[in-house]
């Protein structure tokens, strides 16, 4: 299992470009209940496959779960910081945040 340590620094602005893919949370702990989902289950993906000229020839490995995985959420000040254990690569993690979030995260760290 895989530790990836996340910033939010502006979670105002951690939005995807797809409302029906973007982070909708408020707060550290729905930011964490939100990415958690996105790791355990294929909801996120199903929701971004649909929208996809062809969703047929879309990779499957895009779609892997890890129904084990598990994300905490801190505030601190104005950023969120979001700790994700999962088995998960680093891809299909990028690839989640990227249509959660767009480009308002980090990572921070990541340990084995």
């Amino acid at each position: 299992m895989t530790r990836f340590y996340l910033s939010l620094p502006d979670p105002k602005s951690a939005r995807g470009a797809d409302a029906a893919t973007s982070f909708t949370a408020n707060g550290a702990e729905e930011f964490a209940a939100q990415l958690q989902d996105a790791l355990r289950t294929r909801s996120l993906f199903e929701r971004w496959a649909a929208r996809q000229d062809d969703p047929d020839d879309i990779d499957d490995a895009l779609a892997v779960t890890d129904p084990n995985a598990t994300v905490t959420g801190e505030q601190h000040d104005l950023r969120i910081d979001l700790l994700a254990k999962t088995t998960l690569s680093a891809a299909i993690l990028r690839h989640r945040l990227r249509l959660l979030a767009g480009d308002g995260w980090q990572l921070r760290d990541v340990a084995a």
